[in-house]
């Protein structure tokens, strides 16, 4: 991937809260007066994992000091599995007992998990505070970060708690995607797959060789703006962005989360391509085409699981209504449809 890209861009997102997406290099730097534009003066709580911690939070809070803030700050253990009840009452008790009021303003320093837990504490906390995005991986960058989707998990399945709560501002530092381990990447670009079946200006940059990783960010962020801004609150076209999820969702449970979201997703779409090819939807050029695309994003990537197992584990995935669950068929890149379909006919449709 080259790197000559733009060095800053800006995306404004018009959603039930307007906001900007910052996409750059050497953000974290001044990320006191960036977030001044939007909290204005204020306490911080500054909520991250121990990985990210080690590694970014001296900076950041440096640059907030220097900016005339006050900062406490909030460290969980890394990975989905604090994305938790007991985490999240944690936060909230932490927001408390420092004393944090309407008038603050949260940070969330991190990747999707951070992203998710900040989140759905400022949606929650006081009913309602401020809270800023700073995405650390490229999954949180190119989707979780952005849209007002925050969650949490329970034992029977991701996500089931959570409430939509837009950020007052995203910065996606790209630097800090140079310190993320392969695996780490990769998980992202298991989300980047998904876009470039969605969108044609991700599918072609995908398949076109080189790239800066800028231009994927904001082709991706970019997308998902113009999915959010028309269903901020996921009624229809919105639902497009679960492309792969139902089967995700079941691998990532039937593993106890030891297979990361961006792998699942890349696996449930290898499981969604076979089963829009085996209706109808999709030419075998096509087909080929696009798992092609797949592949390139995270390479060899093969789901242990049978197909009867996932869609018993997809069956709690909180987009199911009654007897009912929703799955995006792909009929060409940017070309995807929901289909409601009967949960007792998952496994045979998956398959």
């Amino acid at each position: 991937m080259t790197s000559n890209f733009c060095p800053v861009k800006k995306i404004r997102v018009k959603a039930s809260g307007e906001y900007d997406v910052l996409i750059g290099r050497n953000l974290l730097d001044n990320i006191g007066s960036l977030i001044k534009e939007v909290a204005g003066s204020c306490k911080i709580a500054l909520v991250t994992d121990d990985t990210v911690n080690a590694l970014y939070a001296d900076k950041v809070l440096l640059s907030l000091k220097n900016a005339g803030y006050t900062a406490v700050k909030f460290v969980f253990p890394h990975g989905e599995q604090s994305k938790n009840l007991n985490v999240y009452g944690q936060i909230l008790n932490f927001l408390a007992e420092n004393e944090i009021t309407r008038t603050d303003c949260l940070v969330a320093l991190g990747g999707g998990v951070v992203g998710d837990m900040a989140g759905f504490a400022a949606a929650s906390f006081l009913r309602g505070i401020k809270y800023v995005q700073i995405p650390t991986t490229l999954l949180s960058q190119i989707d979780s970060s952005v849209g007002g989707k925050t969650a949490i998990d329970l034992p029977l399945g991701k996500n089931l708690v959570g409430a939509f709560k837009q950020p007052a501002l995203v910065v996606c530092d790209v630097d800090t995607l140079s310190s993320l381990p392969k695996e780490i990447f990769i998980d992202g670009m298991g989300e980047a797959a998904k876009y470039a079946l969605l969108d044609k200006k991700v599918y072609y940059l995908i398949c076109g060789g080189e790239y800066a990783i800028e231009e994927l960010v904001y082709l991706s962020i970019d997308y998902k703006r113009r999915v959010v801004e028309t269903d901020e609150f996921e009624s229809g076209l919105r639902k497009l962005l679960n492309l792969g999820h139902t089967p995700a969702h079941g691998i990532e449970n039937l593993s106890g989360y030891t297979i990361p979201h961006g792998r699942a997703v890349a696996m449930g779409l290898d499981i969604i391509l076979n089963a829009s090819f085996k209706r109808g939807y999709i030419s075998k050029n096509d087909y080929v085409n696009m798992l092609s695309a797949v592949k390139k994003c995270v390479g060899e990537n093969i789901c242990p699981y049978e197909i009867e197992k996932i869609a018993t584990a997809a069956l709690s995935d909180k987009k199911r209504s009654g007897d009912y669950i929703t799955v995006i068929a792909v009929h060409g890149v940017e070309d995807c449809r929901p289909e409601k379909i009967k949960v007792i006919e998952l496994a045979e449709y998956l398959k």
